[in-house]
């Protein structure tokens, strides 16, 4: 398993698109977006548009254990982008309809860690290297609202997490991947 972060519109997406076609010749892409506006239609045909049209695409973000299993071909790498994006799909699936204000962020971090334990250990099973794409979103400013500051530290220790159970690390800043594990 491979991590790799770095900020918005870092080149996080393209270096994790280059390791991943250097490791097989076949990818399986995990996407994790919910399209829900014009704008996030444009980003994710943008992100289609990029890719080469022979690797499969699953449109997912929870219970990932069914499309990363010990069955994969090892000759065939998984891409998922992104896991930030999972996590907020997450966090507003826990949520559900209340006012964000009112949650029990406790209990939605506890939902999204279970499904990160799932995931690294479909990972960990899985013979195909496995790239999971991440924001860093620690290195700004503390939000002014609650329901970001708790995506913000949400995210931070998914991040931790994968990081530690991975086998490696990129960095990516300013387009350049820097492997820091």
């Amino acid at each position: 398993m491979m991590l790799i972060t770095g900020g918005a519109r870092s080149g996080k997406s393209r270096q994790a698109e280059e390791l991943a076609a250097q490791a097989a010749s076949r990818v399986l892409y995990i996407a994790t977006s919910q399209i829900f506006d014009g704008e996030m239609a444009q980003r994710v045909a943008h992100h289609k548009a990029s890719r080469p049209a022979h690797w499969r695409t699953v449109e997912a973000w929870r219970d990932l254990g069914r499309f990363i299993t010990p069955g994969n071909p090892p000759g065939e790498a998984i891409l998922l982008e992104c896991v930030t994006t999972l996590v907020t799909n997450l966090m507003f699936d826990e949520g559900g309809e209340q006012d964000p204000e009112t949650w029990n962020y406790a209990a939605i971090e506890a939902a999204v860690h279970q499904q990160i334990d799932q995931l690294i250990a479909a990972c960990a099973a899985c013979p195909s290297p496995v790239f999971l794409v991440t924001n860093e979103v620690g290195m700004g400013i503390v939000p002014e609202n609650r329901l970001a500051r708790h995506f913000r530290d949400i995210a931070g220790r998914v991040n931790q997490r994968l990081a530690q159970a991975a086998d490696g690390v990129w960095l990516v800043v300013s387009g350049i991947g820097v492997k820091i594990k």
